[in-house]
């Protein structure tokens, strides 16, 4: 027989919906301000608490758009390994993660995109966990190993380099792509179609 989850004191409770007003507050300023202009004081006054209570829970702005990152990297997998388990190809699948990265660049805004990845990116984060703990990264080797594995790809591919550099080539296109290169939508498919002429089989 399990246990029945318990549910959390009404002090946990509280500490949790004060932390997510927090997190709402915070993003909502780092959409307007940028992160490192962001002022803790206007993220506090809209969530209606004490100025230590940031603090409190996150150490540093540099630590909520860490959560952020988590949470949306868990939203992304989820969306991802729900449309693998339907039959797909190589090419709808890479397709899919577009959508899907385009879509967080869209819900966090383009300067919020980029105070993001910066810090994806940064050198001076604190030591990251193994490759395996990020969930898009997991699925997207495991579509490039069936893809090989089933001829959609080339028998030489790496599945680890080629998910990593498709992320980080799809990454800088977003934040650097600009009118001159055509419609948007037009590059992204064109990103795509190039990346997949690279996995393919010479």
């Amino acid at each position: 027989m399990t246990r029945a989850k318990q549910r959390p004191s009404a002090r946990e409770a509280r500490r949790l919906q004060t932390r997510e007003r927090l997190l709402g507050a915070a993003v909502a300023e780092f959409k307007r301000s940028g992160m490192a202009d962001a002022d803790v004081g206007a993220i506090v006054a809209a969530a209606g608490v004490a100025h230590g209570t940031f603090f409190f829970h996150f150490p540093t702005k540099e630590h909520v758009l860490f959560e952020v990152e988590r949470r949306e990297e868990v939203r992304m997998a989820n969306e991802l390994a729900r449309f693998l388990d339907s039959p797909h190809d190589l090419t709808s699948a890479l397709a899919e993660v577009v959508r899907l990265v385009a879509a967080l660049e869209e819900r966090l805004g383009h300067p919020l995109f980029k105070d993001f990845l910066a810090l994806h990116f940064s050198s001076t984060r604190p030591p990251d966990d193994a490759w395996t703990d990020h969930p898009v990264i997991v699925l997207l080797v495991r579509e490039l190993e069936r893809a090989r594995d089933e001829g959609e790809a080339g028998p030489d591919v790496d599945a680890f380099y080629g998910a990593v550099f498709f992320l980080l080539g799809l990454y800088a296109l977003l934040t650097t792509t600009h009118h001159s290169l055509g419609p948007r939508d037009t590059v992204l498919e064109k990103f795509v179609a190039t990346a997949l002429r690279g996995l393919q089989a010479r």
